[in-house]
């Protein structure tokens, strides 16, 4: 077997074998979920500028409080089960052939798994107050300076290992070429994991976020593998492959949401891997959906704050369509087509660039 086709295999293989894991557990998680009732008590009233919620309200009231949140478990505990459980059979078994599908690499992935349990511990820690109905944010769950903080603290870590210890201070850009920053190389790292949290609010429909990260951590499968990066694309594969799980289980009507234990993991994550892939001038791109969502956010506050009157009927966006009549799963859709065709047209750029 070539060195190649060994590594496609590898990649495909274990991203297999994590939808499997989590397709074998899954019903356990949904059956703890619902048995402790793990959703919010009283739905949210308010917006994030403290007008009445009145639109959201009336789309989403009834299944704010009866569809438990944490479904992101399924993508958390598969994961890094996946990921040692390969790292193990290696160290019991170091001279055969499974040892060669270990992808646990310092190199590599160290760093994004690292990223991914913090955050992901974080996002369950403000699940928790969520469904507990405490904290002072809209819905409950930690602040939004608490959060806003974390992420940056999570940054600097990440972007400090980066700078300081791999010596990391140059920038790719598509058709212009390499481009070394020096010390404001750090300063863009906290930037562009703070830009990806922001893409989180993309969790608001069945099947929405689901969809639009598998298509963007499947797009840096592919970058990583061409870069020669099995390791990573391992990785990115087999968070893929459990988002497929996911998915099965959260398409509408949803049996769990991702809620922040998902997303803050994945959002901050996925700027880790756009780092170690280089590829940080097209994750705009590639994350296409999630730019969509935060930029309609800011401009229906700007439109507010300035000309006293909303651009949208509800924000982030895709709640606009739901609220002019598109039916939610029409919506999921259409957008999971849109981020597909930006993922792709990412990576070409990429690998061409």
């Amino acid at each position: 077997m070539t060195l190649l086709i060994f590594s496609v295999v590898k990649v495909l293989g274990i991203s297999a074998i994590a939808s499997v894991i989590a397709i074998l557990w899954s019903p356990f998680l949904i059956n703890f979920l619902y048995r402790n009732r793990f959703w919010k008590k009283p739905a949210r009233t308010k917006t994030i500028t403290g007008e009445d919620a009145v639109i959201f309200n009336k789309l989403h009231q009834e299944r704010e409080t009866k569809v438990p949140r944490m479904g992101g478990l399924l993508i958390l505990i598969t994961t890094v089960s996946v990921v040692f459980l390969f790292n193990i059979l290696s160290l019991i078994f170091p001279n055969s052939w499974l040892s060669n599908f270990n992808f646990l690499s310092r190199s590599q992935t160290w760093l994004p798994l690292f990223t991914f349990v913090v955050a992901s511990l974080v996002g369950l820690l403000d699940d928790i107050l969520v469904v507990s109905s405490l904290g002072k944010y809209v819905g409950g769950g930690l602040s939004f300076k608490k959060r806003l903080l974390i992420v940056i603290l999570i940054g600097l870590i990440a972007g400090s290992w980066f700078y300081w210890k791999l010596g990391w201070d140059i920038i790719s850009i598509p058709l212009l070429g390499h481009f070394s920053i020096g010390i404001f190389y750090l300063p863009l790292f906290i930037l562009v994991m703070v830009a990806c949290w922001s893409g989180g609010i993309i969790d608001g429909l069945d099947g929405l976020s689901g969809g639009a990260f598998a298509s963007i951590f499947g797009a840096f499968a592919i970058i990583a593998f061409a870069q020669g990066k099995v390791d990573l694309a391992t990785f990115c594969a087999v968070i893929t492959g459990t988002l497929f799980v996911f998915l099965w289980f959260n398409i509408p009507p949803a049996r769990f949401y991702m809620s922040e234990v998902g997303i803050l993991g994945l959002t901050t994550t996925l700027a880790v891997v756009a780092f170690l892939t280089d590829s940080v001038f097209v994750l705009p791109i590639i994350a296409g959906l999630l730019v969509i969502e935060v930029v309609s956010v800011i401009v229906q506050l700007l439109s507010k704050k300035f000309r006293k009157k909303k651009i949208f009927l509800s924000t982030p966006i895709h709640h606009h369509f739901e609220a002019i009549g598109w039916p939610a799963y029409k919506v999921t859709m259409r957008f999971w087509v849109v981020g597909i065709v930006l993922a792709i047209v990412g990576v070409v750029i990429k690998l061409l660039g």
